[in-house]
């Protein structure tokens, strides 16, 4: 035996050695979180999935250093449902937001549409009648527990910077701006100013944001960067646009749109600024950054290639969107994952990391993706759902759908509900009392529909997407529009 002191020594060293060795679970309650979203911006629109157009080098920097989730989908196909689903960890039926207007949506020189709707359901100047169940014009109940309101319980400073388009109720967050100046609120009484147009609301929302971090770095704190771009109409600075201009031409390539491409950098240079604060102040390691988008592209003012369609219809063009996120201390770099994952996931995913409960007053639809960042396990099985009770007109690049009893294409998107299983996506349309089924591991671009030729897993999809619309009181159209002709069809 060692003399008593060499002993002691002995098993100091020890106990040293062994606390080196061992794995330390790090604290990982409170990160920094910071949620930048694009408007409008295309899953294939970046780098990382293979763009040599565009231009994003700090996000495919960020994908680099991080995870990257291939299907990762808003919760909605535009852009105010999509962005209260994020806020409130619900699904549509719940918070009654499905789509920006609130109403049937036909688009300018398309008075006449609702005369093309199978149902009524709410459409401007209609009578009561249309009105058969009740949606909201943007707008989330204040009663509703939001993201910061959620993460305040833990101590966490909050600020909303950009576009809000979800009511006149700012749900908790302590700092708010629509354009980077301070406290410029202009959705109060429904009257929301908007800056699609204004070249400079990137930078002056950017610089916003890197004075909250500069300001708050001491303590948790929630950033919710939420950009105008790439929404139309669209404006970039003029020597950028000439530059890709003459980049598409040196390439020889016609169907870029310059301005978009201009955007779409300036969105680029406004992540690198923020990733460049967080590297300056030290705060990288435990910062949980997440880059996204409210939903796909436009189509007309960009490609969704190789997925289907774009923003407005239930293809994946309009609904699967970037997602990359990094958090040093927890996700391991150069990762990416193709499990489902879905805006409804952001609230439990926050509350399992900050150790929060979820909110006891309303129900929560999605599940926590922190067993994906950390690389644990896997969140499968699981089903997601979409559900649209309304009409949504298109123009010459996104008729996609027709008119009921006709081969004329007008719409984007008609009354349906939508469930994913696994690589299974069936989409089923009241409009027409049938369903479209992809298999998306062997069809990415849905150009073979499957229906009628997998009769067990069409029955078993349909069965768990009419519980899911019964659990969630979704509304389904079961009044005939006695106004419906196919008189005029172009």
């Amino acid at each position: 035996m060692p003399h008593s002191r060499n002993r002691c020594i002995y098993i100091y060293i020890i106990s040293i050695l062994f606390t080196a060795c061992s794995p330390q679970k790090k604290d990982i309650s409170r990160p920094n979180i910071i949620i930048i979203m694009a408007d409008d911006l295309g899953w294939a629109d970046v780098g990382y999935n293979g763009n040599t157009f565009f231009e994003t080098p700090y996000l495919d920097q960020l994908a680099s250093e991080g995870i990257i989730l291939e299907r990762f989908y808003a919760s909605s196909a535009s852009c105010a449902p999509s962005r209260a689903s994020i806020l409130t960890g619900m699904y549509t039926p719940r918070h009654k937001v499905y789509i920006p207007q609130g109403y049937s949506m036909f688009g300018s020189g398309n008075e006449d549409h609702y005369l093309k709707m199978r149902w009524k359901v709410p459409t401007p100047d209609m009578d009561s009648s249309f009105f058969s169940f009740p949606v909201s014009v943007n707008h989330v109940e204040p009663e509703i527990e939001s993201l910061a309101e959620l993460l305040k319980k833990a101590g966490y400073v909050s600020s909303r910077i950009g576009k809000w388009h979800i009511g006149d109720d700012n749900q908790g967050f302590d700092y708010n701006s629509a354009n980077g100046e301070p406290g410029f609120i202009t959705n109060i009484d429904g009257d929301e100013q908007r800056f699609y147009a204004d070249t400079m609301v990137a930078e002056r929302m950017t610089d916003a944001a890197i004075d909250f971090i500069q300001q708050y770095k001491e303590q948790p704190f929630f950033l919710f960067l939420s950009h105008w771009e790439v929404h139309t109409p669209m404006a970039a600075q003029k020597e950028r646009i000439k530059y890709f201009e003459e980049k598409a031409a040196k390439l020889g390539l016609t169907d870029f749109n310059a301005v978009y491409a201009a955007e779409v950098e300036a969105l680029d240079h406004s992540l690198g600024r923020v990733m460049k604060t967080l590297s300056n102040l030290g705060l990288e390691e435990n910062t949980l950054l997440i880059y996204t988008s409210d939903n796909g592209g436009l189509m007309g003012q960009t490609t969704n290639a190789p997925l289907r369609e774009g923003k407005g219809t239930f293809y994946e063009g309009g609904i699967r969107v970037p997602f990359v996120a990094r958090w040093p201390i927890v996700i391991n770099p150069g990762t990416s994952s193709r499990e489902i994952t879905i805006g409804v996931d952001f609230m439990p995913t926050l509350a399992e990391i900050t150790n929060l409960p979820l909110p006891s007053k309303q129900a929560v639809d999605g599940l926590s993706i922190l067993p994906i960042f950390e690389n644990t396990e896997s969140i499968l099985p699981r089903q997601v759902f979409f559900h649209f009770p309304l009409y949504l007109g298109g123009n010459q690049y996104n008729k996609v759908l027709p008119v009921y009893n006709s081969d004329v294409k007008l719409w984007r998107a008609v009354p349906s509900t939508v469930i994913m299983e696994g690589p299974w996506k069936l989409i089923y349309y009241y409009e027409y009392d049938n369903y479209e089924l992809f298999n998306l591991d062997e069809d990415l671009s849905e150009t073979h529909n499957l229906a009628g030729t997998l009769p067990d897993k069409e029955a078993e999809l349909l069965k768990h997407l009419h519980q899911w619309v019964k659990e969630t009181n979704a509304p389904v159209p079961n009044v005939p529009n006695d106004l419906f002709t196919l008189e005029n069809l172009n």
